[in-house]
């Protein structure tokens, strides 16, 4: 079976993902300009920021699939748009905020999906694969789900197979928007961690989505914080300060440590 990665090569010390002064626009509402961040290998990036400011909108150009108002975007050292589709999903991936199925399909079919980026026209998934996916699904707390139909599972579970299908794929850099929206308590922490460890272990670049600002705190590196007009980008601990916080939200938080980990308490 032949595999199809990259063919062009990539500059293995440039950042996997860098946006370059993006203007942000949706609904002809104007959401940010002059927005720069660079995301490196080994860096978890949470997103925040109140409804509309523009995550998803990020998240989108980000992975080149909705073209910014302003800027560009650049993905492992070149422009995103210069990489044929195939190369693309290999260096990026992205789990959107819902996923709607319409047939009926087994969950580690589904999973399989994220392995076909590298296989040939001709290939097809062999056991290799499949030892990848079910490893995916173990991680996100799915093993002994794979013959289970799609639609017969929660929420919750749905969110997680999109997680997995993710993981299963490889790509460098990894975009997912309000990945734990959907989850209980227990499998925020681990799908969380599973997506840190990406990074942290694997040499990946995660960039995400989040309401919950300890789950940001515990488990990301850096912060993109928007709102309130502006926007501020960098390690995690200066971002979500309590005075940026409360001008991107408009409500005031008060910053605590409880057993070592960092909450943020509203006011």
């Amino acid at each position: 079976m032949s595999r199809a990665r990259p063919q062009a090569a990539i500059d293995v010390s440039a950042p996997l993902l860098e946006a370059c002064a993006l203007g942000l626009q949706a609904g002809g509402r104007r959401l940010a300009d002059g927005l720069s961040v660079v995301v490196r290998r080994g860096e978890c990036w949470a997103v925040l920021g109140p409804n509309g400011a523009g995550k998803t909108t990020l998240l989108l150009a980000l992975a080149g699939l909705a073209t910014p108002a302003a800027g560009n975007v650049r993905l492992a050292g070149r422009p995103i748009g210069d990489w044929t589709p195939s190369e693309a999903a290999c260096l990026r991936g992205l789990v959107p905020q819902q996923v709607h199925d319409a047939f009926p399909a087994g969950v580690l079919d589904l999973v399989l999906l994220g392995r076909h980026p590298h296989l040939g026209r001709w290939g097809w998934e062999d056991e290799a694969d499949r030892t990848i996916a079910r490893a995916a699904l173990a991680a996100v707390d799915l093993a002994g789900f794979e013959a289970r139909d799609v639609l017969t599972l929660s929420g919750g579970e749905r969110q997680r197979v999109a997680i997995a299908a993710l993981l299963a794929q490889e790509p460098l850099a990894m975009l997912l928007d309000e990945p734990v929206s959907h989850l209980d308590l227990h499998h925020q922490v681990t799908v969380l961690g599973a997506l840190a460890a990406q990074a942290r272990e694997r040499g990946r670049a995660v960039v995400m989505s989040l309401h919950d600002l300890g789950l940001a705190r515990r488990f990301a590196t850096h912060a993109l914080l928007l709102g309130g007009g502006t926007h501020h980008a960098g390690p995690v601990d200066e971002v979500l300060s309590e005075d940026r916080l409360a001008a991107a939200y408009g409500h005031r938080v008060r910053r605590a440590e409880v057993d070592g980990q960092v909450v943020y308490v509203p006011l």
